[in-house]
């Protein structure tokens, strides 16, 4: 079994664990549920980084050439890793993010899904497509290609699935990566990763993780000379900068960003399923994912039947440590987070915005707030609060609904409940957000469907197939077969 925690708690640079340069830094990876320290980490130096791109981009030009079954006993053997160690990753995704048993083991699940699914679509570098010529005795042939070398930077609430949808994909398509996790999450997000590449026989150079703080290296991650792309989960703030970090150098982008996710229940819906589906879109771990249920926009024929249910549901559900099987509200991810969480809270309580559930804080826990009658036009509404906190909202009609949950600068994912599954999906396609779901909650991942938001929460596709043009470029070859006359 796999001692994570003693044996990888360092970046993976050139096939090698090696402890940071930064001998006075030393980080502490914590237990969010009661603060014990999991295993200590040294922080990685800007020339360490530095160095990880040179060797990224030589590692590069070789891999561009491996043929798709090098690449496919590769991931297989990702896959066996992940299968055979998939007890020990559960326990140590759980501790580290803070996640209950079952998410961790959904993360995990997801995780290995991405992987199966780079075999669908390895040998697109081998496609060659023909186009025809308006110039006689002309061939046109459009290849594809990988970028290069390709920057990811994952966020601490789903670390592993996030960092892999990325990884995965760039490197079955010809590219190499180097990976910079969250730190609270570095085994998860970051060293198990790596391990499973080492396990499988990766090239040297082909992946590599780098386990630092932002405030080490700067914008490295995004202006080195050799990226070609960043791709990178997390808030729309940060997004920003690296967009205009990233712009300001021509480096493509893949941004998935901030939600303020609306869970629609129009007047013909039914109340209990539709409470069903949003105590789970809300409050799983912790309502900590960009997916997550924001707001809750209830027709006002059933608004008090189902803010009533809802808030009866949210008070039993279980909190406390997360590795306890019942448990389904565990930690948030730090201090630093429940502190924001609190003062989101105490301003709304200071705007007059009702209270229909008051929570509390138990170390760091947050167990469910619930506001009712909020105004969409408030700031508690108009905020993503990453939290188990929610707004109930009343609308005056289904179209009224819409308006209101369109009324954001953010477009990830939504949903809509509804007993009329064609009046669903035609309002569905009137959100403006890059994912709904009918008679379902926000939280929906696959490995093959276009994942992505609109507006300030994102730019950018995963998923297969629409992954692949995120991660390769294309090249126009044309041959002139025949002698061609030119006019001067």
């Amino acid at each position: 079994m796999e001692n994570y925690y003693k044996n990888y708690n360092k970046s993976f640079i050139n096939g090698k664990w090696i402890h940071g340069d930064i001998d006075s830094k030393k980080t502490d990876i914590l237990n969010p549920y009661n603060n014990e320290v999991l295993t200590s980490v040294t922080l990685a130096s800007l020339d360490q980084i530095r160095g990880a791109f040179i060797i990224a981009e030589e590692a590069q030009k070789d891999w561009a050439h491996s043929s798709v079954e090098e690449r496919k006993e590769m991931f297989t053997k990702m896959a066996e890793y992940f299968q055979n160690n998939k007890d020990e990753m559960i326990k140590v995704a759980s501790k580290e993010t803070g996640g209950t048993l079952l998410k961790a083991e959904l993360e995990i699940n997801l995780t290995i899904d991405v992987l199966k699914e780079t075999f669908k679509y390895m040998d697109a570098l081998d496609e060659v497509k023909e186009i025809p010529s308006s110039i006689e005795g002309k061939i046109n042939r459009v290849y594809r290609q990988p970028l290069g070398v390709i920057s990811s930077i994952s966020p601490f609430n789903f670390p592993m699935n996030l960092s892999m949808r990325s990884i995965a994909p760039a490197i079955a398509l010809g590219n190499t990566v180097v990976h910079k996790a969250d730190l609270q999450v570095a085994m998860t997000g970051g060293s198990i990763i790596a391990r499973a590449f080492e396990y499988a026989g990766l090239p040297a150079g082909v992946f590599q993780s780098i386990l630092t703080r932002t405030s080490e290296i700067g914008d490295e991650m995004m202006e080195n000379p050799v990226i070609q792309l960043v791709a990178f989960t997390g808030s729309t703030a940060v997004g920003k900068h690296i967009g205009e970090v990233a712009g300001r150098n021509l480096k493509r982008v893949a941004l998935e960003l901030g939600g303020n996710n609306p869970f629609i229940v129009l007047e013909d819906a039914e109340v209990d399923k539709a409470v069903d589906a949003a105590i789970f879109g809300k409050f799983i771990h912790q309502g900590q994912i960009c997916m997550c249920i924001n707001r809750i926009i209830v027709h006002e024929k059933l608004y008090d039947a189902f803010t009533k249910k809802f808030i009866e549901r949210a008070k039993q559900l279980p909190y406390g440590d997360q590795t306890n099987p019942n448990t389904v509200i565990g930690p948030l991810i730090n201090e630093k987070q429940l502190a924001k969480v609190q003062e989101i809270i105490e301003q709304a309580k200071q705007d007059g915005i009702q209270l229909g559930l008051e929570g509390k804080r138990d170390g760091n826990i947050l167990t469910p707030y619930v506001f009712v009658d909020v105004d969409n036009n408030s700031e508690l509404a108009q905020s993503e609060l990453f939290s188990p906190v929610v707004s109930i909202i009343k609308a005056k009609t289904d179209d009224h609904a819409i308006e209101l949950a369109n009324d954001t600068i953010y477009g990830l994912t939504s949903a809509v409940f509804t007993s009329d599954l064609k009046k669903g999906e035609a309002y569905g396609l009137k959100i403006d957000s890059g994912m709904t779901h009918v008679n379902d909650q926000t939280v929906n991942d696959a490995a093959n469907i276009p994942f992505g938001g609109n507006k300030q929460s994102g730019m950018g596709r995963f998923g297969d197939p629409w992954v692949i043009d995120e991660f390769t470029k294309l090249k126009w070859i044309s041959v002139q077969e025949k002698y061609r006359e030119f006019p001067f």
